[in-house]
C-alpha cells in the first residue's frame, strides 16, 4: 500500500527560519531544503488529490501549475516589503471557472498552524449578485449543508465577512436573510503545525475536504450556470 504523502519534520523549522531570515538570498542558499521539506511535499499532497478528486469532487482541479501558490510575495502595492511568503499554501478551484474565481478547497501550512479549508472568498460584485439571487430560492439547500451533523461537528458557523443590515434589494424579513448579508462563505478547521508531519495528515484533509465539497459545489452552482447560459 502506497504511503500517503505528509510533510517532513523539517517543514515547520524551514519555514520559522524562513520568517527570521525573509530576504532572497538567504532563501536561494537554501533552495534546496525548500523543494525537498516544503515544496516537494506539497505537490505530492496535489498529485494524490487528484486523484482522490475522482471519487468525490470531480469538478475540482489539483495540479502543481494551477494549485500551487508562489513562495514570492507581490509587493508592489504592500507597506510589507518583504519578498517571501513564511507558509505554503494550495487552492483546488472549479474546472470551469478561474483560478481565483467562484469557490474552492484551500489547504496552507504555517509556522503556527496546519488549515484545511473552502468555501467562497473575495468574490467580484457579480458573482456574489448571482450567488444572493440563487439563494433567495435555494437557501433551504444551504442550510441542511451547513447543518449536517459532520459539517457541524468538523467545521461548526460559517465564517467571512458580513454586512450589518440585508443588503439594498432584498427585503429584511427574508427567511434567507442571515445568508443575503454575506460577502464571504468560510468553513476551515485548523491544527497545530507539526500536524502537518502527522501519519494522521492526509486522512485528515480528505476527511475535512470531504465536508466542504458540498458547500463549494452549492456556492458554485449559479456560476456555472451563468457560464453555461450568459442570458441568466
Amino acid at each position: 500500500m502506497a504511503t500517503l504523502p505528509r510533510f517532513t519534520s523539517k517543514t515547520i523549522p524551514f519555514l520559522r527560519s524562513l520568517g527570521r531570515h525573509n530576504d532572497r538570498e538567504w532563501f536561494r542558499e537554501r533552495r534546496d531544503v525548500y523543494d525537498a521539506h516544503v515544496r516537494g511535499p506539497m505537490v505530492a499532497v496535489i498529485e494524490r488529490l487528484a486523484e482522490d478528486f475522482h471519487h468525490f469532487a470531480p469538478e475540482l482541479v489539483a495540479t502543481s501549475k494551477i494549485s500551487l501558490f508562489r513562495i514570492y510575495r507581490d509587493t508592489r502595492f504592500s507597506k510589507d516589503k518583504a519578498p517571501l511568503k513564511t507558509h505554503v499554501a494550495a487552492i483546488f478551484p472549479h474546472r470551469e471557472l478561474g483560478r481565483l474565481e467562484g469557490a474552492a478547497l484551500y489547504l496552507e501550512v504555517a509556522p503556527t498552524h496546519v488549515m484545511f479549508a473552502g468555501g467562497l472568498h473575495a468574490p467580484s460584485s457579480p458573482d456574489l449578485q448571482r450567488i444572493r439571487e440563487d439563494l433567495t430560492h435555494r437557501y433551504r439547500r444551504l442550510r441542511t449543508i451547513i447543518g449536517s451533523v459532520g459539517f457541524r461537528r468538523t467545521l461548526g458557523p460559517l465564517d467571512g465577512k458580513v454586512l450589518q443590515r440585508v443588503p439594498h434589494g432584498y427585503p429584511r424579513t427574508h427567511p434567507a436573510a442571515d445568508f443575503l448579508r454575506r460577502r464571504e462563505f468560510l468553513a476551515s478547521k485548523e491544527y497545530s503545525a507539526n500536524f502537518a508531519a502527522d501519519p494522521r495528515f492526509y486522512r485528515e484533509l480528505l476527511r475535512v475536504f470531504r465536508q466542504i465539497v458540498p458547500l463549494v459545489r452549492f456556492l458554485n452552482q449559479p456560476l456555472i450556470d451563468r457560464r453555461k447560459d450568459p442570458l441568466l
